[in-house]
């Protein structure tokens, strides 16, 4: 708070605190009289000084990274700009339709890999002493993230190899990897979480792990991201894309692209794998094992055909005892309550639970402000990312949801303990369009990051309109 006072010149007035993710890093949304920024603790200085020169020379190339406003003396926190809540992930979580991509996300997946490229490119001007920890996706790097999949995957999901058979196939892995350009900017974590909606534009976070590398890492990153859970067919458009563009800016060898594209994915899926199994299995952080289906999913796409088998023989009968695994298989086993959310207008009245239980939520959104009474937002929805953004600004929707957040899921852990089938949530305001369909998407979203559960969201005013 010192430093905000120190370089705003107000009162901080509101400080709440984001939530973990998978790193130790603390950040907190600040609001001032008339500021609104984050700040961020951490204790590794070395990580921390990547991520400030990392901001300032990607800025200067005209990539939308956080600004760096002040730092402290001892740089072990900073404040950044604030790029607000919304990941593609979640927009894509909200927004699809099971397999069914719309096409403005699919259009901004597409504008996120044309900024990639700029990232790789004119990163390889970056001051790569400035890496953390490594300069360089080497051998040395990839050996790291193989053994990391080997002792917080494969051993803790009691899967059987042959070390020093496995050893060689990592070794040889390795290799195959390098037999290409490494001389680009790898931003290493390129995935949905990562890239922010930013006024219907991507934005860039959490590069600070960014080193030398190939190409084809990052857009493995980007495609076979496990719980965004694209179709093959969108993979394969948008590989193609990448493709067109990279070919527009440098010349490469576009089928030695694709064939050790193919292995960077296995290096990526296994490095996830590795962190799925430590947190989830070591850490016992139930959100991390809900990405093992997704994984083991990605893993199907890549153990046909020969090259995967005749190059590594050892390596590919540990991955095929893995997606035939009954244990993991059973992570992915149909969930035994099926929670119903529903968005409605009062002008309608409160749905019909058909399912007999009675009981469950109603919950009235009227109380927070409404979009709906400003000209912009008039033909928008909770879905828009315009009236996310509006939402995200408002203390009271913060205060609202996370009281519908305790409630709720102190039903939900209950209803799973007595093995209870079906439990529904209403939300409910003016002309069910903006503040009941927005809380409906969070509280979706938040009950599918925690809980192995099903889910059924209707917007009931829209699919009348539709």
């Amino acid at each position: 708070m010192a430093l905000f006072e120190q370089w705003a010149g107000q009162k901080v007035e509101m400080l709440s605190e984001l939530p973990a993710s998978g790193s130790d890093r603390q950040y907190y949304r600040i609001t001032g009289k008339t500021t609104n920024v984050l700040g961020a603790i951490n204790r590794d200085v070395k990580e921390n000084r990547a991520f400030i020169e990392f901001s300032q020379f990607f800025r200067s190339k005209s990539l939308k990274v956080p600004e760096i406003y002040a730092v402290d003396g001892d740089m072990d926190c900073y404040i950044l700009e604030d790029l607000g809540n919304t990941t593609l992930f979640d927009w894509l979580s909200t927004a699809r339709r099971e397999k069914e991509i719309p096409a403005p996300i699919i259009d901004f997946y597409k504008q996120s890999i044309e900024q990639l490229i700029q990232f790789q490119l004119s990163g390889q001007k970056l001051d790569f002493s400035l890496c953390h920890p490594r300069s360089k996706f080497d051998k040395q790097s990839m050996m790291w993230d193989l053994h990391y999949f080997k002792y917080y995957f494969l051993k803790l999901a009691q899967i059987s190899f042959d070390e020093q058979l496995l050893e060689d196939d990592f070794n040889r892995l390795a290799d195959y990897l390098l037999q290409t350009d490494t001389s680009y900017f790898l931003y290493r974590d390129f995935q949905s979480r990562n890239i922010m909606v930013v006024n219907d534009q991507p934005a860039f976070i959490d590069y600070q792990g960014g080193r030398q590398g190939a190409l084809q890492y990052d857009l493995a990153s980007l495609l076979y991201d496990a719980k965004a859970d694209l179709p093959q067919a969108l993979r394969e458009e948008l590989l193609n894309h990448y493709i067109l563009l990279i070919t527009q800016k440098i010349k490469i060898d576009e089928l030695k692209f694709r064939e050790l594209f193919k292995g960077y994915v296995l290096i990526r899926i296994m490095q996830a794998m590795g962190a799925y199994g430590f947190r989830g299995f070591y850490e016992k952080k139930e959100h991390f094992l809900k990405s093992i289906p997704y994984a083991l999913e990605n893993l199907k796409h890549l153990l046909p055909g020969s090259w995967l088998r005749d190059k590594f023989p050892t390596l590919h009968a540990a991955l095929q005892e893995i997606v035939g695994n009954e244990r993991l298989l059973q992570i992915s086993a149909a969930p035994v309550l099926t929670v119903t959310i529903n968005s409605f207008s009062y002008k309608r009245g409160v749905p019909i639970d058909f399912n007999g239980n009675g009981g469950g939520f109603v919950f009235d959104c009227r109380a927070v402000h409404n979009p709906g009474r400003y000209e912009a937002y008039k033909t928008k929805t909770g879905k828009d990312p315009e009236v996310i953004a509006f939402f995200e600004k408002e203390p009271d929707m913060h205060d609202f949801l996370d009281g519908v957040y305790n409630l709720v899921d102190q039903s939900v852990a209950k209803y799973l303990d007595r093995d209870f089938k079906h439990l529904m949530v209403n939300f409910g305001c003016t002309g069910g369009q903006h503040r009941s369909v927005y809380c409906a998407e969070r509280l979706a979203r938040h009950l599918k990051n925690k809980y192995q559960i099903s889910i059924r969201l209707k917007h009931v005013e829209q699919e009348m309109r539709g």
